[in-house]
């Protein structure tokens, strides 16, 4: 019997009791390489403490963009690779608006960044990489010309050079994260593109 329940406490410890894993932190090492791609890129940024506020949220090795050329509004808690991702994104955007709508981006609209939430808020549904400060949502670029761009209505909008430029700016971003979701994908993100750095790769 005592050999019995020996096995049975083997076999519970390793499947952790039925409860999910808990996500490994990343390594310092890959942070302080992260932070180092961000200052040779230019890119200001503010370190961010690393905090946990239960129920599996947390902003753990993260920052705050400061300035990746252009603001970007309610930018909070970001991992340092989901900031490094954006700040490479938003040079490519600024370049695809210059080409294609012959302007500079003068600001770039944000949904935000960190937020303790699931998937699509949909109470029960599993937590969105948002809660991890692993994504960002994007809703509108203003241009230096005074035009402002907004996904929800340029995307399915007249102008052929408003939709290009939004689909270019959607598959950049596709290029760059993990997950890019825009309004195609479905009815959540009929006015925002979603990028995170979690599982993929999905673009829609």
């Amino acid at each position: 019997m005592r050999w019995v329940l020996l096995v049975l406490f083997v076999l519970l410890a390793a499947c952790g009791g039925g409860r999910a894993p808990t996500p490994q932190p990343r390594p310092q090492t890959d942070i302080r390489q992260c932070l180092m791609g961000l200052e040779r890129a230019g890119v200001r940024y503010r370190s961010l403490p690393d905090r946990h506020f239960g129920g599996g949220c947390q902003a753990t090795g993260s920052v705050q963009l400061l300035d990746v050329g252009v603001p970007v509004t309610n930018l909070t808690a970001l991992t340092c690779p989901m900031a490094a991702g954006l700040a490479d994104w938003s040079r490519t955007v600024r370049q695809i608006a210059r080409e294609r709508l012959g302007s500079d981006i003068a600001k770039i609209e944000s949904f935000g960044s960190y937020a303790c939430r699931p998937v699509n808020n949909q109470t029960g549904g599993r937590l969105s990489e948002h809660a991890r400060a692993n994504a960002a949502d994007i809703a509108a670029f203003v241009l230096a010309d005074g035009r402002r761009i907004t996904v929800e209505h340029g995307w399915g909008g007249t102008d052929p050079r408003v939709r290009d430029f939004l689909r270019m700016a959607h598959r950049a971003g596709c290029r760059r994260f993990a997950i890019g979701l825009g309004p195609d994908s479905d009815r959540f993100h009929y006015n925002h593109f979603h990028f995170d750095m979690g599982r993929g790769p999905y673009c829609r």
